[in-house]
């Protein structure tokens, strides 16, 4: 159906300008953490806020009170979630994924990739968003906590000192 009342119409446009607002003032007041990607959680209440925002939008049966509601709620739980994982190191091991190392000095590293789900192609074509051609001149591929695939050439290694905290296999002469 292409249209069905001008109320329904107003409607959407009124609580769109009010959910807007809403959800933009909840999210200066939560701080920039609210839409970032560190951890699988913070993804989650991006997703539910952006599924929120269009369930309010759409569906006459949720007021904008009761979407403004959950926009709170959302923001609330993931500032305490993640205000309790950076003062009890249990929760936040918990609740947070460890980055992996994928691929060290040009060579795959098969268990990782196994047990992350990945595939050579997945990390070769990472390699290739990242500008980089030879597999060879790679010192590092770490799947991060977010998911995304970070790329360290050897040209730009150094002393490693940003792999420390990565999940992997001992280096070779190390």
């Amino acid at each position: 159906m292409l249209f069905d009342t001008w109320y329904d119409l107003a409607r959407v446009a009124a609580v769109s300008v009010l959910s807007y607002g809403a959800l933009v003032v909840i999210l200066r007041v939560s701080g920039n953490r609210s839409l970032a990607k560190l951890n699988i959680f913070d993804f989650v209440v991006t997703i539910a806020l952006g599924s929120t925002l269009a369930t309010v939008l759409l569906t006459s049966d949720v007021s904008f009170s009761e979407g403004a509601l959950a926009f709170v709620m959302l923001a609330a739980l993931q500032w305490l979630v993640s205000w309790v994982s950076v003062r009890a190191e249990w929760f936040g091991k918990l609740i947070r994924s460890e980055p992996r190392l994928v691929m060290r000095d040009g060579e795959f590293l098969e268990q990782a990739m196994r047990g992350e789900r990945l595939t050579r192609s997945d990390v070769e074509a990472e390699i290739r968003k990242k500008g980089l051609g030879a597999v060879e001149d790679i010192a590092a591929v770490v799947l991060e906590t977010d998911g995304e695939l970070s790329v360290i050439a050897k040209s730009a290694e150094g002393s490693r000192s940003a792999l420390r905290s990565v999940k992997g296999p001992a280096r070779k002469g190390s």
